[in-house]
């Protein structure tokens, strides 16, 4: 249920930017991004994840970026989102593209 709901909200996201930063569908889509979150990994270690010290700035400013979608403006509300998101997960961004470096490890995809 999760993992659907966090790729449906990724699609209202997605889709709400390309019809121009729909503030509707972007707002459900962070509503659906964050339940999915939610039922993925528990409500205790969400709310410890968003609510530890050195994360409270990212945090702020993604909840703040939900909040101003939707008070219907969505173009600060996606600047504010983004900075939030890129602060509350700057540790995960060298793992994942070193996993993305390593699929040049694998058989088929190093000859594509």
């Amino acid at each position: 249920i999760g993992v659907g709901l966090v790729g449906f909200g990724l699609f209202f996201v997605l889709f709400g930017v390309l019809l121009y930063f729909d503030s509707v569908l972007l707002g459900f889509g962070n509503i659906l991004f964050l339940a999915g979150l939610v039922f993925i990994i528990g409500f205790r270690r969400t709310f410890t994840f968003f609510f530890q010290r050195p994360k409270l700035k990212g945090t702020s400013f993604f909840f703040a970026g939900v909040l101003v979608v939707l008070l219907r403006w969505p173009l600060l509300g996606m600047l504010l989102e983004a900075y939030g998101f890129i602060t509350l997960f700057r540790s995960f961004f060298p793992v994942a593209f070193g996993f993305l470096g390593s699929l040049t490890n694998i058989p088929v995809l190093s000859k594509v």
